[in-house]
């Protein structure tokens, strides 16, 4: 590099040199001032060829020859860095989603009022809160009344229970039981006012002490394509006058689902009573109820057959009966309108029980039989109108045998026997319903049941009234005020009044109108004070005959939640 910068600064001197001695020698050679050119001639010529030796082409490219392939060693180094220990408290905060607090549960609470007719009034329930593994709890009710629309103390009334209950939930299916106890004092009160102070109030007296339990093991929760439900109840009743019925009964309704479209169903009830009274008397009952379903596009066909037995004689009852069962359910609009029609029959199990609670003045030694319902024809829908609106309606035409009817005792009025109509009493039946309810404000219905009865042997369909309708409504105030109302009517029936010579009056009762309300105020989440009136018209009618009930009563209180 440094020769290269040395011929270039000597050809830059020797170059500058030359320069300077031509323009010497110019100014020697005349050019300079007050000399003179002499006349000279140029000649150019134009035909002149510049001719050029032909260049050698070289064809051959330049050959680079590789680097020769030497062994690399190479060689890596790691080296460990460490940060020095320092004894640094870091303020750190980590940035969470605030979860969403549930709403307090008030699952428990206790109620206490106190109206006319010296009414005492006690409600209470108790139950555990959320629970993914378990549900249990128990309650306790007593209302009571110290006198009764009629000859004062001796148509006083009490209706007392408690009970407890719960459920257990294990992986695949559910146990769960009940067990409980009622008390229910009655009075035979309806006896003619002037026999006041010659009739002994303790010979009016009635109790019923009921025992009740069951226990029940599910596997609805699983998703397994046969589902069951089985169980077992015990029933015991006894009253006053040495009366007890025992009644063991196992159930079992299980489904098959085969596939989306069709499953089978089955159900089944075997029944044991045992009914002490002036003499033993012993009741079996069974019934199996085997069904297949399938769905042929918006239709949907049960068939069936229903094979029932029962052990009564009552009224040369039949014993051994088969119901042929058919259904066919069409839905033009899914989920919102539903026709259906078939034809069936069914065994239905009657026992004083229920009887009791139906009519708390039944008299001894009745002899209880099972509903034979022998053929029914129906046909009816259900609708949904706007998600507010639901209607119902069903139409049936029913063939029954040991149908029973409450008429008054030969032996004594105030008491009622058990009778039935000696043949088949057939029932035309229309039962409607409409509902209205918008977002848990407002909820009003209308319900009505009309049983026009064809009897064969009775005169009457005895206090079976033909039509029983009822208006409701509820109104829910900003979660602050409830009001719940009620008005129903109920048609007039008859009962049939033996005199002392054998001869008989047949009454009709009361056409009955009656209208009741209830408004809760909720002061806190706690506290709320209650207010309920009864029969708001004041009519003391007569359910059945000889018992009228009483007039306006109200019932206040408080009610406490926990």
């Amino acid at each position: 590099m440094r020769n290269k910068i040395r011929k270039a600064s000597l050809a830059i001197v020797l170059c500058v040199g030359y320069a300077f001695m031509n323009s010497a020698q110019a100014q020697n050679n005349g050019w300079g001032e007050g000399a003179k050119l002499e006349d000279a001639e140029v000649v150019v010529e134009k035909n002149r060829v510049i001719e050029l030796p032909n260049a050698a082409r070289n064809f051959e490219k330049f050959k680079v020859d590789p680097p020769a392939v030497a062994d690399r060693n190479v060689r890596y180094r790691f080296e460990d860095y460490r940060l020095p220990s320092q004894d640094i408290e870091l303020q750190m905060r980590v940035l969470t989603i605030k979860q969403d607090e549930l709403t307090k549960l008030y699952g428990n609470y206790l109620k206490a009022g106190f109206g006319n007719y010296a009414t005492l009034y006690l409600k209470g329930y108790f139950h555990n809160k959320r629970s993914e593994t378990s549900s249990f709890g128990a309650n306790f009710s007593h209302v009571g009344s110290a006198r009764g629309p009629e000859v004062k103390d001796q148509s006083a009334v009490s209706n007392s229970s408690i009970g407890v209950h719960g459920e257990r939930y294990l992986p695949g299916f559910t146990i769960g039981g009940r067990l409980g106890y009622e008390r229910d004092k009655n009075h035979f009160y309806g006896y003619a006012p002037s026999l006041q102070n010659e009739v002994d109030k303790d010979t009016t007296k009635q109790i019923f002490n009921r025992i009740n339990a069951n226990g029940y093991l599910h596997n609805h929760t699983s998703e397994s394509p046969f589902l069951y439900k089985a169980g077992v109840k015990l029933n015991y009743l006894n009253d006053r006058y040495d009366m007890s019925e025992a009644n063991i009964a196992l159930n079992l309704n299980s489904e098959y689902t085969i596939d989306e479209i069709s499953g089978f169903k089955v159900d089944a009830d075997l029944s044991f009573v045992q009914h002490k009274d002036s003499s033993s008397v012993s009741r079996t009952f069974f019934k199996l109820n085997p069904s297949y379903e399938r769905q042929f596009g918006a239709a949907r066909v049960t068939i069936g057959a229903n094979v029932a037995y029962t052990g009564d004689e009552v009224n040369d009852a039949r014993q051994f009966n088969i119901y042929p069962q058919f259904r066919i359910g069409i839905e033009p609009i899914k989920d919102n309108l539903l026709i259906y029609a078939g034809l069936g029959g069914d065994l239905q199990r009657v026992t004083l029980y229920e009887l009791t609670k139906e009519n708390p003045w039944i008299a001894p030694n009745v002899d209880v039989a099972d509903i034979n319902k022998g053929l029914e024809v129906y046909g009816g829908f259900s609708a949904n109108l706007s998600n507010y609106v639901h209607l119902t309606g069903r139409v049936a035409y029913q063939n029954y045998r040991n149908l029973y009817f409450y008429n008054n005792s030969r032996a004594d009025s105030t008491k009622f026997d058990l009778v039935y109509d000696d043949g088949v009493t057939n029932v035309l039946n229309i039962y409607s319903e409409a509902v209205f309810d918008y977002i848990d404000e407002v909820r009003l219905g209308l319900k009505l049941d009309y049983n026009k009865y064809n009897t064969a042997s009775l005169d009457q369909p005895f206090h079976r009234p033909e039509l029983m309708a009822s208006v409701f409504a509820t109104y829910n105030f900003y979660d602050k005020i409830l009001f719940n109302s009620e008005l129903y009517y109920i048609g007039s029936s008859f009962g049939r009044i033996y005199r002392p010579d054998g001869t008989f009056v047949t009454r009709e009762t009361d056409n009955i109108i009656d209208l009741n309300l209830k408004a809760d105020y909720k002061f806190t989440n706690t506290f709320t004070v209650f207010l309920m009136a009864n029969n708001l018209l004041g009519n003391k009618y007569e359910r059945f005959v000889n018992y009228p009930v009483k007039s306006i009563n109200v019932i206040g209180g408080v009610t406490y939640s926990f």
